[in-house]
């Protein structure tokens, strides 16, 4: 048995960031209904990040929205409304990524539902919060990392602002939602009370550079500098980073550098005995470490480091990383099929519980595939 099975779950949401959260706690056990509107759907369903298009709709679509059952209906239709009001009445968690102030005209804000389910626990995601001057900004994940100083830290010196190239505010305010929702039924499994969990991107995201954002309270708000070759962070000192050799790449995280200079035959390294000379001349040392490795292959210097306890790996595609055994023994790709038929793969639940992973083999729904039994079982009976 998942940890959450019998509980309901009705989804408002589209795009991302809050159907990644619907994922994950379906993943865990949950019934997800998706209501969505006719004809259309979820946008998400025509939001390509490539040309790959499976059984007729996004690739995107397909990877975040498995597992969920599908409902049609028209929110602004007050025959369809009153349907998912009724269908709210017997859940546990009603979630939503309307802007503010949306959710409101629609009848579904959480004033209106908890008068309706008293003890639901209501979860939204907006871009920047329910108040201030950028409450009404589209919250999309580009824009929001652009905003949240996330593009300064990414890249070298010089290169302008560089973008995490993933949806990571929408994954991550998923999370976080997932985190609050798990507490207040928990809450709720204590007490009888509902809740109403609300999570930003902005505040996701921000959260994310807690690291950074407490550094910059505390050096006087000096600003971000980050390195001018071989970047990782942009607050690390050498040698973190990621360096070109013969024949690929090699990633380094932390080292005494007088001691990596011993190990790899590079005099030039044993000059910065001193730690703080790793922060404050991390160019130099970056630079003469970089020249040093381009000199042998990936796999020679990996023979050295690795016997040596130095934390280091090959910078493997997806195709390399594929046919490792490391990652074959994962068995992280799952093949999951949809209502027609149609199988694909993707990744499976990262989370193992009791020694067993969190897999199902249900894909993403066809547009109101479960309408009609959902009807019969939640509304009419």
């Amino acid at each position: 048995m998942k940890p959450l099975e019998d509980i309901l779950i009705i989804d408002l949401s589209q795009f991302l960031s809050a159907p990644s959260a619907t994922l994950r706690l379906a993943d865990l056990g949950a019934r997800v209904i998706k209501v969505e509107r006719p004809e259309t759907g979820d946008i998400c369903r025509q939001l390509y990040v490539s040309n790959v298009i499976l059984n007729g709709e996004s690739s995107v679509f397909r990877a975040i929205n498995r597992n969920k059952e599908s409902f049609q209906a028209d929110l602004k239709n007050e025959i369809d409304k009153q349907r998912v009001l009724k269908l709210v009445e017997k859940a546990d968690v009603l979630i939503h990524n309307f802007r503010p102030g949306v959710i409101e005209r629609l009848g579904f804000d959480y004033d209106t539902i908890k008068k309706i389910n008293p003890s639901i626990v209501y979860g939204d995601i907006s871009g920047y919060g329910s108040e201030g001057p950028w409450k009404s900004k589209p919250g999309q994940d580009l824009l929001v990392q652009s905003l949240s100083g996330l593009t300064w830290l990414n890249g070298i010196d010089g290169s302008g602002p560089t973008p995490v190239g993933l949806a990571v505010v929408d994954i991550l305010s998923g999370a976080h939602l997932v985190q609050g929702i798990l507490a207040a039924l928990l809450k709720k499994a204590k007490t009888g009370e509902g809740s109403k969990v609300s999570v930003s991107m902005l505040e996701s995201i921000l959260d994310f550079q807690f690291e950074s954002i407490t550094t910059f309270y505390h050096d006087g708000g000096a600003p971000t500098v980050r390195p001018k070759s071989n970047s990782a962070h942009a607050y690390l000192g050498a040698p973190y980073g990621v360096y070109k050799t013969q024949n690929g790449y090699l990633a380094l995280a932390m080292g005494a550098i007088p001691f990596l200079g011993e190990l790899l035959g590079c005099n030039e390294l044993t000059n910065y005995p001193e730690p703080a000379s790793w922060f404050t001349e991390r160019d130099a040392i970056k630079k003469a470490l970089a020249d040093h490795l381009a000199t042998d292959t990936t796999e020679k210097w990996l023979s050295i480091l690795e016997p040596a306890d130095i934390w280091c790996a090959n910078i493997m595609d997806w195709d390399t990383l594929f046919a490792q055994d490391g990652f074959k023994v994962l068995d992280m790709i799952q093949k999951v099929t949809m209502g027609d038929g149609f199988e694909y793969e993707t990744t499976r639940c990262p989370i193992k519980i009791d020694g067993e992973y969190l897999t199902s083999t249900l894909g993403s729904p066809i547009l109101g595939e479960h309408t009609n039994s959902i009807v019969k079982e939640l509304i009419e009976s």
